[in-house]
């Protein structure tokens, strides 16, 4: 039987022009629309996704921010995704977007609305590629940016997260 030949794992640079990424305002990474829905009567469209990329150098990171709707983020390939999640209700947890599903990684994971979020490549990776959908879709007005003084003081356990993960 013949065996089809590895798939050679593409570089960041590779994945930046194939896509057509630029920088995301404010939030950081690479990033592109890859599709939004109809427009509804309230100038939203229906839904929204996107493709982006994270590497392992110095500010390229996912800033803290929240969203009035719920973001399905999903993994698709590089290392594992490190995702700081600050719920309303005052607990902090860590999910990670990876590809070892058996040892509790996500391909797809649903952030709920006004939760703070914040993501990077996760320790001892170089890169990630993932995607997000939201439904009504994205726009620049639902993005809210986290204030790294304020959340600290809210989560102090997260307080040194909270930092790295923020901009001003």
């Amino acid at each position: 039987m013949h065996q089809p030949p590895p798939v050679q794992q593409p570089t960041p640079e590779e994945l930046i022009d194939f896509y057509g990424l630029v920088p995301l305002p404010r939030e950081g990474g690479r990033f592109r629309r890859t599709w939004a829905g109809p427009e509804r009567a309230d100038g939203r469209p229906e839904g929204s996704a996107i493709v982006m990329l994270l590497t392992a150098e110095p500010d390229d990171f996912c800033a803290l921010h929240r969203l009035p709707t719920d973001e399905i983020w999903h993994f698709y390939r590089g290392d594992p995704l490190s995702l700081l999640l600050l719920s309303a209700d005052g607990t902090a947890r860590t999910v990670v977007l990876g590809p070892d599903i058996l040892g509790g990684q996500h391909v797809q994971f649903t952030v709920p609305a006004g939760t703070w979020m914040a993501a990077a490549v996760a320790e001892g990776g170089s890169w990630a590629l993932f995607g997000c959908t939201m439904a009504p879709g994205f726009t620049f007005e639902d993005y809210e940016q986290g204030d790294a003084a304020e959340l600290a003081a809210r989560f102090p356990r997260e307080a040194a997260r909270i930092v790295a993960l923020s901009r001003s």
